[in-house]
């Protein structure tokens, strides 16, 4: 028996759908994933990590506050969340706002970490990049008020 010759071993120019190593692909068909959904999940994964006070931009967040206090309203996971979705990666875009005190380094990394993890595991895509984009600190001093008690109401003085 020989062995058989390069010239003489079948080639393939492209790899099957079966074979080329993405989960989203196969003989049986295709999943795609809309860009929403991936914002989303990117977006909630990265509200889990400690450190992070909110999204997106001071006027985002003013009309997002808004938004929540209408009957109905609900507030967005996707704020300060942007994405770009191809048919096997994904790049994750997110602005923040940091709860003072944090190693914003330490803390971009650990979103990093947890964005990756949870958009990979959910989608099968591969996330290329996390860019982190702080805007904005957070300090205890600029809270609004809204989960404070409410002051006690003062006695009237009798005269």
């Amino acid at each position: 028996m020989s062995t058989p010759t390069p010239a003489t071993t079948p080639k393939t120019t492209s790899p099957s759908p079966a074979t080329s190593g993405s989960a989203l692909e196969s003989t049986q068909g295709k999943t795609t994933i809309a860009d929403g959904v991936v914002a989303k999940i990117a977006g909630l994964a990265a509200r889990e990590v400690h450190g992070v006070y909110g999204f997106g931009s001071g006027a985002a967040r003013a009309f997002g506050a808004l938004t929540e206090r209408i009957p109905g309203g609900r507030s967005s996971s996707t704020q300060g969340v942007s994405v770009e979705v191809g048919e096997r990666q994904a790049a994750v875009d997110l602005t923040i706002v940091v709860e003072y005190g944090v190693g914003i380094a330490e803390l971009a990394r650990a979103i990093r970490r947890n964005v990756i993890g949870a958009v990979e595991q959910m989608t099968g895509l591969d996330v290329v990049e996390v860019n982190v984009n702080v805007v904005d600190l957070h300090l205890p001093s600029e809270d609004d008020g809204d989960d404070a008690p409410a002051p006690e109401p003062t006695p009237a003085r009798v005269r």
